[in-house]
């Protein structure tokens, strides 16, 4: 017979798919990150509970571009400053991503608020212009032109937090307490140039961040670098606190709150 493609893999064959990705090369990106002052209160409105805002309300968009051979991948992130146990790290609410492929580990494995969309990343001479869109709407526009070279940062450990929970069978809330998950990212940078610039935040009711407004702007980078990350869980999360703000991870909030019709096999 035939090999059946869905059918059982060997323990050889599991084995060497965990050894090729434990293997993988450093993949180089091509981003720019805005980092800005917002709205102290907004800020502490988009954090479910442990997380806690940190000493400055600040929020961070990275838009990237990786050059994979056959397979370009655009990938996006806007998040808050958090603080969890000690730890100050990132809190991401959105995360574009142009393929499933990226889309679909980062949220099954740590949680990761993933949604497919389109990425931006240019630049032509010293011009510079990189965007996040969804549905139609650059909810996100980051433009500038290269005003320096910045001296390269040593490697650095940065962390975000995410929550990771599976949505009840019955549309009751959750199937198992959800758990916060510690991401740690090692990051390394062989190029970093300061633009000067602006942010121009959409309104989208799909991606509402025009809610979290630039009041200072604090940097705009365009940068080369690569990085690794490995998560793990560091407590349950008390799925009443959390049911409030789980509506950030979907485009329609009734996709979560909504169980089966009365009286449905």
């Amino acid at each position: 017979m035939a090999r059946v493609r869905y059918g059982a893999r060997t323990e050889a064959e599991i084995a060497a798919a965990r050894t090729a990705s434990s293997k993988l090369p450093d993949i180089w990106s091509t981003g720019v990150v805005a980092v800005w002052e917002s709205d102290p209160d907004a800020v502490a409105a988009v954090l479910p509970p442990p997380l806690k805002p940190t000493g400055r309300p600040l929020v961070r968009v990275n838009i990237s571009k990786v050059e994979l051979t056959g397979y370009p991948l655009g990938a996006g992130s806007f998040a808050v400053a958090a603080a969890h146990d000690g730890v100050e790290g990132w809190y991401p609410l959105v995360m574009p991503m142009t393929h499933e492929r990226a889309l679909t580990g980062g949220r099954e494995v740590f949680g990761e608020p993933k949604k497919l969309g389109e990425v931006t990343v240019e630049r032509v001479g010293l011009v510079v212009h990189a965007s996040l869109a969804r549905h139609g709407i650059a909810f996100v526009e980051v433009r500038g032109a290269i005003s320096e070279e910045l001296p390269l940062p040593g490697p650095t450990q940065k962390t975000d937090f995410y929550f990771k929970f599976l949505p009840a069978a019955d549309g009751s809330g959750f199937d198992a307490d959800p758990v916060l998950v510690h991401c740690l990212r090692n990051e390394k940078v062989r190029r970093l140039e300061r633009v000067t610039g602006d942010v121009v935040l959409r309104e989208s009711m799909y991606d509402p961040v025009a809610d979290l407004p630039v009041r200072t702007l604090v940097d705009i980078t365009i940068g080369e670098k690569t990085s690794d990350q490995r998560g793990r869980v560091v407590e349950r999360v008390d799925a009443r606190a959390l049911l409030p703000y789980i509506h950030q991870r979907y485009d329609d909030p009734q996709q979560i709150h909504d169980g089966p019709p009365e009286g449905s096999a």
